[in-house]
């Protein structure tokens, strides 16, 4: 942990080898991947979208190969070690593993201290707390994914180990931002089947918090399961009102107006039609 001034930051760092969640990997990283890390989440720090930090980056003297292409021609490239910082580093899939593997107990200990150490809005004698926590999540998730399409930025790898419980960008690997209006475009060379191209973003986000909600099921009662699946129902609506508001911002709209959708919508078809 890091404080600064009267804030906790959880210190992690990418590319110093292998750890216990490296599974099958080397645990390095490439210079190129690492600089292009550290560019960007500062950029989105200053975009103004909730993004982990990156506070230093280390050339290594080591070697790492890889095949950047993913088309058979594996190269030596140079490593390197960031030093990224976040306020937490819980993702959906920290629960989702622990709930699949029916670890009930370890997963209610860890959610409370998610909740007791982020989420202060809701307090822990309260039997409807986990209730409470899903319904930010599911907004706060929408919020974010809304402020990467109003900046053209498209994640690469949105599964559940990469969607962070405090809705902040996480884990930048094969990311990129559009230079012209695309809802095709994919910035993963591995992504053959186009899952993560930016048009299914919000779509993807609304599976991977149906995950959330399935891991925590088993500590919910009947009626609040009931009022999670309409809580996850409205992350649409949530998403729609906030991605609106911020292209209407863009347009310097005023107000509201039946046609404003209809204008966002004709001018990013324009966008792609150039």
């Amino acid at each position: 942990y890091f404080c600064r001034h009267g804030e906790r930051w959880e210190l992690q760092l990418k590319g110093s080898g292998k750890t216990p969640y490296s599974r099958n990997g080397d645990g390095r990283a490439v210079l190129r991947s690492s600089v292009r890390e550290f560019l960007c989440s500062e950029a989105m720090h200053h975009l103004g979208i909730p993004t982990s930090r990156a506070a230093s980056l280390v050339v290594s003297d080591d070697d790492v190969w890889r095949d950047q292409f993913y088309n058979g021609n594996i190269k030596k490239e140079r490593g390197a070690v960031v030093l990224r910082l976040a306020k937490s580093w819980f993702r959906i899939g920290s629960l989702e593993i622990l709930a699949h593997s029916g670890e009930l107990g370890l997963l209610r200990r860890l959610l409370d201290f998610i909740i007791q150490e982020h989420f202060p809005s809701i307090a822990m004698n309260d039997s409807n707390r986990y209730l409470e926590f899903f319904s930010t999540v599911v907004s706060e998730t929408a919020n974010l994914i809304s402020l990467w399409m109003s900046v053209g930025f498209a994640h690469g790898v949105c599964n559940t180990d990469n969607f962070s419980l405090l809705s902040i960008t996480i884990d930048y690997g094969p990311f990129g931002f559009m230079d012209s209006y695309d809802p095709n475009f994919v910035p993963n060379t591995s992504d053959d089947e186009r899952r993560y191209k930016i048009g299914n973003q919000a779509s993807v986000g609304l599976f991977n918090l149906s995950k959330l909600l399935q891991a925590l099921k088993p500590l919910l009662d009947p009626r609040q399961k009931q009022l999670a699946s309409q809580i996850l129902e409205g992350y649409g609506e949530h998403y729609h009102s906030r991605f609106t508001e911020l292209f209407k911002t863009k347009l310097g709209l005023l107000g509201e107006n039946e046609n404003d959708n209809y204008l966002i919508a004709f001018l990013l078809k324009v966008s792609l039609l150039c």
